[in-house]
């Protein structure tokens, strides 16, 4: 660590001890106060109450809670007020030990946990998972989870469980609030609203959902509204990063008899006019439709569960609406088509064995995507860059959960099948000879690929008395590349949210990416403290990540697809490649009770990341960072200072050309007010002194009137208030 972040740490122990000493002060006789072990965010509280999801959750699961106070089935959550700073809920995950932002947009966030994101992550949306519909990953999942819509988001601490499908790390589910079954014949109405502005991008969202049950049928009705305009930063107004967002849908479920129930599930999700300055294009539209339809039911002592699905995205981007056009419009204006279609069936079996619980499983996927460039002022200008891909995957999966001889044990297995393959590209008249001789090139290689993986988990935990949880794991997780990586052949900077300004080709003979982790850790709580930190490293073979081109010559154009690489405004492409590489890392959240009133709670997130065939780092992993709050908690009110210390991040990637990011230290203020039983008014200030700051994660500008310089990296947003309320009837 530089000089820079030893002054950040130096910086943050220091405002925590005085914080401390300070609230000390204030009751020199403090007793003692409870503190949940499983709370996880600063001044944000955490639940190991029943979920909507039949499986309980462990020790192993972190909760945000993101709406207000609420009671589970006999469990009292305790009130959560997670900052609502951006539309986007991938910046909810980031305030995770060992999470962060990867902003490429005010709708287009990724999330990064321990250094891996993407694909690697596996995400759902209310327990469905479907394909995004540009190469871009402008439509990540978090994507489709609007802020008044969502009740809470459940990551793993750690690798997924097995029967969450393929991934190196863990899973995110956003569970959508939802209408309940009433607990007796008579119907009852209810929902749960929410309404919230924010002024850095003035901002507003409004929405929620409504419904009818009775103790066999529930009904309900959800939807969303969101518009925001020009993001404010330090250093300018952010021009053309406004967002539109509408979602609804409708739900249905039908209790047959106790043990059978019949579920459906349908969501619209329509986005119009969305800036994202870090790509060469903006949204236009993104119109999504996602479809379920489920089965509970008993059989011979065992709990089975199916579930069909379908997803169907269209999207248009252009690089002319939110941004100038480009010069001369004639020729360098475009707008990409670009569709995906995915269809899903799930399903599992359960029941009690040997002390424990047994699910057995499998489930099977198909996506079919679609990707074409036009000029919309020249008729002849086109080009499928990824024509007709179809991706299919077929597993099988098996896990055990339960004690055995003191301790408490998951293990878990699954294998898969995996099928790809692409069509023919076209090129239309207008485009010069060299794409041709690519195209020509693809066309005459062999462009299906199949393959098989093999994952395990092995997860084990043993309480020592009542404050002391020890806990370890080791797992071997595969991802099997996407479609981008293995079947790009025209080099553009789609790049599936990298975000870089470079430009990428695929590799037709990448292999699958396998992570060896091993991680160890311990759950401390007492009457005034908790401590949860976690070690881990992680071996991935076979890492896919963008390398030269052309590694002979390097930064020597004598190839065609130098050629029309720098045509495209990069002289030295990079191409998807298999590459080996080693992560390590140390996360932990922690908390104290000053007194009665007043506690501190942190989350400490550091990760390192090297490539193992060369001397070099792993590109773009996120910096260490601190983030604590100090609380003071009354019966139906709190608030909470909070600083987040981010370190420079000098542990770049040479080969990726990587630049370096100086720390930063922000502060924030937030609070909530119960006002009743059914009412919740939060609000807060983030980045209160307006510090001028840049994310080590975030993209490079490529919109010339965003009122930065091209090729800068992109600021964090200024000081900004937020408010929001909630209701529930």
């Amino acid at each position: 660590m530089g000089r820079a972040g030893q002054i950040i740490w130096t910086y943050t122990m220091t405002s925590l001890l005085l914080a401390g000493a300070a609230a000390l002060a204030l009751c020199p006789d403090c007793g003692t106060q409870q503190i949940a072990l499983a709370a996880s965010l600063a001044a944000a509280s955490t639940t190991t109450s029943e979920t909507n999801d039949p499986q309980e959750r462990t020790t192993w699961d972190d909760v945000i809670l993101v709406s207000g106070q609420r009671m589970g089935e006999g469990d009292v959550v305790l009130a959560g007020q997670v900052p609502a700073i951006a539309p986007d809920a991938a910046g909810l995950v980031a305030r995770l030990p060992g999470a962060a932002l990867i902003d490429n947009g005010g709708l287009s966030g990724q999330v990064q946990y321990r250094g891996l994101f993407g694909p690697r992550v596996a995400t759902r949306i209310d327990g469905q998972a479907f394909a995004s519909g540009g190469p871009n990953l402008m439509d990540p999942p978090l994507h489709y989870a609007p802020a008044p819509l969502l009740d809470r988001l459940e990551v793993t601490r750690g690798a997924a469980p097995v029967s969450d499908g393929p991934a190196l790390t863990a899973s995110v589910n956003a569970i959508f609030k939802r209408i309940d079954y009433a607990s007796g014949p008579d119907g009852v109405f209810s929902g749960d609203l929410t309404a919230l502005v924010r002024s850095v991008d003035e901002s507003h969202a409004v929405g929620g959902v409504v419904g009818y049950a009775t103790d066999r049928q529930r009904f309900q009705v959800l939807g969303s509204l969101e518009k925001g305009s020009d993001i404010q930063t330090p250093l300018a107004t952010l021009d053309g990063t406004g967002h539109e967002r509408m979602a609804y849908g409708v739900g249905y479920g039908l209790k047959l008899t106790d043990t059978t129930e019949i579920t459906f599930d349908y969501r619209r999700q329509e986005v119009d006019d969305t800036g994202n300055p870090p790509f060469p294009m903006d949204i236009r539209f993104m119109d999504t439709s996602t479809s379920r339809v489920g089965l509970n039911t008993g059989v011979a002592g065992w709990d089975l569960r199916v579930r069909l699905s379908h997803a169907r995205v269209d999207h248009a981007m252009n690089n002319f609406n939110l941004r100038p056009a480009p010069q001369p419009a004639m020729m360098r204006s475009r707008e990409t088509f670009a569709s995906s279609e995915t269809v899903m069936a799930e399903g599992s079996a359960e029941r009690d064995l040997a002390g424990g619980r047994l699910t057995i499983g499998a489930d099977t996927v198909q996506s079919r995507h679609d990707v074409t460039i036009t000029n919309p002022l020249n008729a002849n200008f086109f080009v499928t860059p990824f024509p007709d891909i179809e991706l299919s995957r077929t597993g099988a999966f098996a896990e055990w959960e339960g004690p055995r001889a003191g301790f408490d044990v998951y293990v878990g297995a699954r294998i898969d099948a995996h099928e790809a393959q692409a069509g023919e590209p076209t090129v239309g008249p207008a485009l010069p000879m060299g794409p041709r001789m690519l195209a020509n090139a693809f066309t005459a290689a062999d462009r299906s690929w199949d393959d098989v993986t093999l994952d395990g988990l092995v997860r084990v935990s043993r309480s020592i008395g009542d404050e002391l949880t020890l806990r370890g794991a080791l797992s071997r997780k595969s991802r099997v590349t996407g479609y981008l990586e293995r079947f790009g052949w025209l080099p553009i900077s789609a790049s599936g949210g990298l975000a870089d300004g470079n430009t990428y080709v695929g590799s037709l003979d990448l292999d699958p990416e396998v992570a060896t982790t091993f991680e160890v850790g311990f759950d401390f709580a007492d009457e005034r403290t908790y401590l949860r930190p976690t070690f881990y490293v992680s071996w991935i073979d076979d890492y896919v990540q963008g390398v030269p081109a052309d590694p002979n010559t390097p930064g020597v154009i004598d190839t065609p697809l130098e050629m029309i690489s720098s045509m495209n405004g990069d002289p030295t492409p990079l191409r998807f490649a298999n590459t080996e590489a080693e992560l390590v890392g140390l996360d932990a959240d922690f908390g104290v009770a000053l007194n009665d009133a007043w506690r501190l709670d942190g989350v400490l997130t550091y990760v390192r990341g090297e490539r193992t065939d060369i001397d070099d780092d792993l590109y773009r992993i996120t910096p260490p960072s601190l983030r604590v709050g100090l609380t003071y908690d009354q019966p139906a009110w709190s608030a909470t200072v909070e600083t987040l210390a981010v370190a420079e991040q000098d542990r770049v990637s040479a080969i990726n050309n990587e630049i370096a990011t100086p720390g930063y230290v922000l502060l924030n203020a937030f609070g909530a007010w119960t006002v009743s039983e059914t009412v919740t008014v939060s609000a807060g200030v983030e980045n209160i002194l307006d510090h001028s700051y840049r994310e080590h994660l975030s993209g490079f500008n490529r919109n010339t009137g965003l009122g930065i310089p091209v090729g800068e990296r992109l600021p964090g947003a200024g000081a900004g208030a937020w408010l929001r309320l909630n209701t529930r009837f």
